[in-house]
Parts: C-alpha cells; structure tokens; sequence
C-alpha cells in the first residue's frame, strides 16, 4: 500500500520512463553548469559571523569565528580574477553553450564578467542572493533574501532569472520561490536523470524541477571523497556520458549535468581535463549541449504535467 502522506517521492519514473525526443534526435542533452559564486560567499566583510569553509584548496577547512581567512578569500579571488575568463574562453571558442549559476551579490562586484556572459549568450540563472546555508536563517530572511536576488538580478542582467538554485536551501525555500514568482524551474534536487513536475502553489500550477548534480562535478576535487587529478575527472565525465549516450541510443534519452566552479576547474591542471571532454563531446553524434532554460522549454512544450 503507498503511503500518500509521506512528503517524499521515491517512486519517480520508475519502470515507465517518458517518451523523451531531445531536438535533433539526440540521445542525450548534455548541459554544463558554470557556478559563479566568488564574492557571495561567507565572509564578516559582509557581517557574516565566519569566514567561507568550503570548496577550496583548503579541503577540510574550518570556518573562523569573527575573522577573516586572507588564504580562503584570495583562493575565491582566484575564481573570479583568473578561472572564470578560462572558462569563458573554453566554451566561447567552442561555441557551446552554459548556464551559469550566477550568485546575485558575486555578480554585482564584477560587472564585466556579467557582461562577458551575457555576450556570450549564456543563460544567467539565479544562484539566489549569497551562497549561505538558508537551513539556517528565519524564514522571514530567506524571502527577502529571494526577493532581494530577483531585483539585483533583474538589474545587473536586464531580465528576471528563470531559474533558480539555491545550492543549500532550507525546507522553505521552494515555497518561497514559488510565492516569489517568475521561476519557469528550479534545480534544487538531485534525484533524477530527467526533469519532473511538482505541485505549485495550486492544483493547475505545478512547478518543473530540473535536476542538478553533485557527482559529475568538479566540486569533489575540494572534498574528501573526490578527484585528485584531472585524469579522474575526465574519465568520471567520460563513463558518465558513454553510459547515458549508449541509454539513450537503446531509446532512453536522458541528461547529463556538469557542475563547474570558477576557482576550481578553472585552474590550468583541472582545465586542461575539463577541455578534453568538451572535445570527446563536441566528437560524438546525437548529442543536445544546451542550456537548463532550454530543456525547460523543451519539457513544458512536449512533456505536460498530467
């Protein structure tokens, strides 16, 4: 008997997966993430109570109460100064697309980089107002945090994002981002291989999820359990794209994620992994590489919720 009480959904797809046709024929919509976060991140500068402690070179740091860490700050510096123009340059003179996840505050302390991806033609989704823990603030503060990342977004970019990951959201976050309004999707899960339709506010407004990923992403040369060479990262994008091509050539298209942050791909060692996949992709026939946007507008014209 299902439990139709329990919040969760275990089920999914399951057996019966959709009937997906990505344009072109494709076996598999390949789209890269460019995670733009350096300047919204921890820092008592801006009356945080700790200094940043994540995804660095400083794998296992631990945040100071009070004070600033001159060593994690220039690593983030790093991303911003140097890693995204490498990023830039990679995918630009490729000709392939990205969506960037673009954290609000990160994005107003360096215009010519938004400028960059707005030349570019890359989708500028929000990455909400600071890359904060939001499990932790009042809920009151996480709306007006999300109300806060649309206005400056809007502003700095000249439209309303439309979509939203907020990286470390709280049990509220979705329903404010729906009261919120404006989001075609968001991605704040990582439970599927293809998009799915939630409830909205009401009956006959769900909301599409597009999943993100947390595996086939650069994050993990910064945590305990990843990659230390460039060769593993290649080859964990390499299996993960072979297995979902080969699925999707056998009739079950699905998509691929890759997370990438400035300060960490975009240092020379990890780049040069990063560009032998971009070219392994750019090889292979029947491959979608696109933007989250587009694979929203692609779902909600073939795939409606029933």
């Amino acid at each position: 008997m299902t439990d139709t009480t329990y919040p969760r959904d275990l089920i999914g797809y399951g057996r019966h997966l959709p009937e997906v046709r990505w344009p072109g024929g494709a076996n598999i919509a390949v789209q890269f993430v460019v995670n733009y976060e350096e300047g919204g991140e921890s820092c008592v500068l801006d009356g945080d109570p700790a200094s940043e402690c994540l995804l660095s070179e400083i794998v296992g740091a631990q945040p100071w109460a009070g004070q600033r860490n001159l060593n994690m700050e220039s690593i983030y510096e790093y991303g911003s100064r140097a890693g995204f123009w490498r990023l830039w340059r990679m995918f630009t003179q490729r000709n392939m697309p990205v969506t960037v996840y673009g954290v609000t505050l990160a994005m107003a302390r360096n215009p010519e980089a938004v400028a960059a991806m707005k030349e570019a033609g890359w989708e500028i989704a929000s990455h909400g107002y600071r890359w904060l823990e939001y499990k932790d603030f009042p809920e009151d503060v996480e709306r007006w945090h999300i109300h806060e990342a649309v206005r400056l977004h809007t502003e700095l970019t000249g439209s309303h994002p439309r979509g939203l990951y907020q990286g470390k959201p709280s049990a509220n976050t979705l329903r404010l981002l729906l009261e919120e309004g404006g989001f075609r999707y968001s991605s704040d899960s990582y439970a599927d291989e293809l998009p799915f339709w939630v409830p909205g506010l009401t009956a006959d407004a769900p909301h599409l999820i597009i999943p993100y990923t947390l595996d086939a992403n650069d994050m993990r040369f910064a945590t305990n359990q990843g990659f230390n060479s460039g060769d593993q990262f290649f080859t964990y994008l390499k299996d993960t794209f072979d297995v979902l091509w080969q699925e999707g050539e056998a009739g079950s298209p699905k998509m691929m994620n890759i997370g990438l942050h400035c300060r960490l791909v975009g240092r020379p060692g990890r780049a040069a992994a990063l560009a032998r996949f971009l070219d392994y992709v750019q090889a292979k026939e029947k491959v979608w590489v696109t933007r989250r946007i587009d694979i929203a507008d692609h779902w909600y014209e073939h795939h409606k919720p029933v």
